[in-house]
């Protein structure tokens, strides 16, 4: 099957069936993508019919565990890990965060450092900072260049020094869209023993991730920013899936990813995963390998959304008054489809209010990228607009938003 937007919007209830008028333009993709039908009957299908907790001798039991197996292969292909067992599910890529920077940060010693970035989500700074502060660890965050809001990747490779115990950083901000170099600063890293924790929640709808490439030690993501239901999941590299010393239950197994996992996993979200990745891979060539499906889909993501990015800038233009911080190009290489604006003379709220009074979804406000805006001095102003396009957008979604926009601020 060709992919093209029509194609793509007919799956989706949102998006073929609107329940407003008028229709809604949905350009809020890096809160939480729509979700498509296949999805949802997967999550209805496995509560309706097969819904057990582990361990059991018994049919829906032993769906439930095979379901478990095939969610973590499914993710094992999206990212390319080495094994199934290097993939462990959470609440969310925050929740899993947290509970990481515990079990990393507990052979941390006072006088350590580690590095943060104000490009990032602070779910992967502000756990950081805590976990540091328990120890008495240095934190190091590095600035963003302005006005293209991207890292000088030399520059954190410059910070990282024999005393570096971790550096987060992200592969792709969920403001600007920028994309980050990682593998540069994993191998500047690994010179001096260091581990690299990535963000990789806002890459992972536009760009496949490998973390056999990157050869990162951790790489964390969220199904519901790729169409599918609110579960977090982390990839753990083979060298430390038994090594770190995780907290859990005393009857909890010590063996495998299950030994990160408190409590019992969301079984009808993993449901939900494994269906959200055959949604992404749907474009690939028929009865090839996943992993293969993903990148014959995902290339067609790419070509999609660059040219949705170049058309959205160039009709950027002819808007007067109005900032783009990010890169101001719309290759695909070196960012994502979100951009993130301020309008002179207008809050972010007015406009997002604005725009939201005639269904033109879009978000405003600071993200959660802290560092980033303050840097910015953004923060008393209310932070920025973004605009997030994914690849059920068109640019007749884009069109719509500029003639709305015109009448907000006119």
């Amino acid at each position: 099957m060709n992919f093209t937007p029509e194609a793509v919007r007919v799956q989706f209830g949102a998006l073929s069936a609107p329940e407003v008028s008028p229709p809604p333009v949905f350009l809020d993709g890096p809160g939480g993508t729509q979700v498509p039908v296949s999805v949802l009957e997967a999550m209805a299908g496995y509560l309706g019919r097969n819904n057990a907790n582990l361990g059991g001798h018994y049919f829906s039991s032993r769906k439930t565990e095979a379901l478990v197996r095939r969610a973590r292969e499914s993710v094992q292909t999206l990212l390319n890990a080495y094994a199934p067992d290097n993939i462990v599910f959470g609440a969310s890529m925050t929740a899993l965060t947290f509970h990481l920077s515990r079990i990393i940060s507990r052979e941390w010693q006072p006088g350590d450092e580690i590095i943060v970035t104000a490009l990032d989500h602070y779910a992967n700074v502000s756990s950081w900072q805590q976990a540091a502060d328990d120890r008495q660890v240095v934190v190091r965050q590095v600035p963003v260049n302005e006005p293209e809001c991207t890292l000088d990747v030399e520059r954190i490779c410059e910070q990282i020094v024999p005393a570096t115990r971790l550096v987060a950083v992200c592969l792709a901000s969920n403001t600007t869209g920028s994309i980050v170099d990682v593998r540069r600063i994993v191998e500047a890293a690994h010179k001096v023993g260091a581990m690299v924790y990535v963000d990789a929640v806002h890459y992972t709808p536009h760009h496949l991730p490998d973390v056999q490439a990157l050869g990162c030690d951790f790489l964390v993501c969220s199904a519901y920013k790729f169409c599918g239901p609110h579960v977090g999941m982390a990839y753990i590299a083979p060298r430390w899936l038994q090594a770190l010393r995780p907290y859990k239950v005393a009857p909890a197994t010590d063996i495998g990813p299950g030994r990160f996992e408190t409590g019992t996993l969301s079984f009808e979200g993993l449901a939900g995963v494994v269906a959200a990745i055959e949604y992404l891979a749907q474009w690939g060539t028929e009865e090839a390998p996943l992993r293969q499906r993903l990148q014959e889909s995902y290339a067609c993501y790419q070509h999609h959304e660059q040219a949705l990015s170049e058309y959205f800038l160039a009709r950027l233009q002819a808007v007067n008054g109005v900032r783009l911080y990010g890169i101001n190009s719309g290759d695909a290489r070196l960012r994502t489809p979100t951009f993130a604006l301020t309008f002179e003379g207008w809050s972010p709220e007015r406009i997002a209010r604005g725009l939201g009074d005639e269904n033109i979804c879009v978000g405003n406000g600071h993200f959660y990228a802290q560092g980033l805006i303050r840097q910015l001095e953004l923060a008393e102003r209310g932070g920025v607009v973004r605009i997030g396009l994914m690849h059920y957008n068109t640019r007749s979604d884009i069109d719509s938003l500029f003639e709305a926009l015109r009448r907000v601020v006119r």
